[in-house]
Formats: structure tokens, C-alpha cells, sequence
């Protein structure tokens, strides 16, 4: 009930604002369980990923915002409880096989599940490699997926941006079901999970538009820092914008 009340409270005043649009909400089933996988641009894209399905979408989300305290922990649980996050621990490991089998479960009971194939945001507006997770879910699941494209929400927010930029409209395409009925039951082949996420990031670069990187999101982000210590001075400074110094 609380994810519909959120909602109802964003959606008159996402759409007045910044005018979003979508392409493809047809293509998302009415019912039963669906894997929305999509890429991770902006913190923006928890606002305006699922405003206009009418059917709830529930996202794993790390464990941290759930756990911090003070105001700033409250409206962080209240926030992320709103838009249908579900607190997972990421630290790898056993976590990682609880975290599978929590997002098996929401399949499960018939829901629609959202999950960023990548791992994290990215830092420069590009795709990356995706993680086999998401193909061990639609195996073992059976739930059709579905390409599901962030469209302008890095240039309305980028990392280190902490309130969204006006006069860009962010959009969300929603891409046809894809069917990996041909390995059913090999779940278990690491060729197989790799050549399944594969064609998930293939099918989002060409509904995105994004240019595809073949490596982890993250290793590039540290790589990136690595290179230039004064990466994130420089993000912050852009993404203020000129004359904000």
C-alpha cells in the first residue's frame, strides 16, 4: 500500500516538472512474474523507472539503505521502502546466493522484479558488462525478461549531482520479452549464464542507445579514479554546472 500512496504523491508533480515519457509499457505482462532488467544511469532512475507501469516493481537494493540512523536513515528506509526496494546484503559470497534466492522468491509469488545487470550506476554514461545473476533468475525462474532502458537520466543527474537538472525530459523504453527457453534446465553452465546476460546487455545497448563497454562497471569506476585523482572533484564541478564554483 505504501509503494501506491508514494506514487500517487510523485506522479502529478514527476510529470509537471520534468515531463517524462515511455515507450514499450505494453510490452511489459499484466501479470505473473517479469524481470525488468535495465541499466543503472542516475540515482533519478528509481523516480522514474516504474512511474508508468501500473503494476508495482520490486528491486533488490544493498542493505545500507536500510541500516543508517538519525533523519537521514529515515527518510533513506522511507524512501527505498516506497519505491519497492527489498534490503539485500551485497558483500558477496553466500550473500550473494541469499540475495538469488530472495529475488527467486519475488518471482515467485508473481511479481515483477527490477534488477541492474551491471551492479552499479555508471560513472561515465556507458554500459557494461553485465553479471550472470540475472540469468540465473530468468533460468531458474522461467519469468520472461524484459530490456528495460533508462533514456536521459544521467544528463538529468550524474553521480555526485545531488538535485536533478531541469529541461531535460527523461524517458524510459521498455523493450519485447526475450525468450532463453532454449536453456532451460542449464542454469548451472557458466557459458550458458555468460551468453544469457550477453544478450541482455546486447538488446539494452540497442534500446539505450548506449555505447558498450566489456567490462565490470565497477572495476572501471575504480580505474577511472585510479587514473585521475581529481575525478570526482571534476564531477562534482560539471554536474554543478558553469558558475556554480
Amino acid at each position: 500500500m505504501f509503494y501506491w500512496v508514494v506514487k500517487a504523491i510523485l506522479w502529478p508533480f514527476l510529470h509537471l516538472i520534468f515531463r517524462p515519457w515511455a515507450e514499450g509499457v505494453g510490452n511489459v505482462p499484466k501479470e505473473g512474474p517479469v524481470i525488468l532488467a535495465g541499466n543503472h544511469l542516475s540515482f533519478a532512475d528509481h523516480f522514474f523507472g516504474a512511474l508508468f507501469l501500473p503494476r508495482k516493481v520490486i528491486s533488490l537494493g544493498k542493505a545500507e539503505y536500510f541500516t543508517g540512523r538519525g533523519l537521514k536513515g529515515m527518510v533513506s528506509r522511507a524512501f527505498f521502502s516506497g519505491v519497492g526496494t527489498v534490503p539485500i546484503d551485497r558483500s558477496g559470497g553466500k550473500a550473494s546466493e541469499a540475495a538469488l534466492r530472495t529475488g527467486l522468491r519475488i518471482l515467485g509469488e508473481g511479481h515483477v522484479l527490477g534488477i541492474y545487470p551491471e551492479g552499479t550506476r555508471s560513472h561515465d554514461g556507458r554500459l557494461y558488462k553485465g553479471k550472470t545473476g540475472v540469468a540465473r533468475l530468468a533460468l531458474e525462474s522461467r519469468a520472461p525478461v524484459i530490456p528495460w532502458a533508462m533514456i536521459g537520466t544521467f544528463e538529468m543527474m550524474p553521480p555526485g549531482r545531488p538535485l536533478p537538472k531541469l529541461g531535460i525530459r527523461p524517458g524510459v523504453k521498455f523493450g519485447k520479452p526475450l525468450d532463453f527457453s532454449r536453456y532451460y534446465g542449464m542454469e548451472d553452465d557458466r557459458l550458458v549464464l555468460r551468453a544469457v546476460t550477453d544478450e541482455i546487455m546486447y538488446a539494452l545497448m540497442e534500446l539505450s542507445g548506449q555505447e558498450y563497454v566489456d567490462k565490470y562497471a565497477a572495476s572501471a569506476k575504480a580505474d577511472a579514479t585510479k587514473s585521475r585523482p581529481d575525478a570526482a572533484a571534476d564531477a562534482a564541478r560539471r554536474a554543478k554546472g558553469p558558475g556554480r564554483d
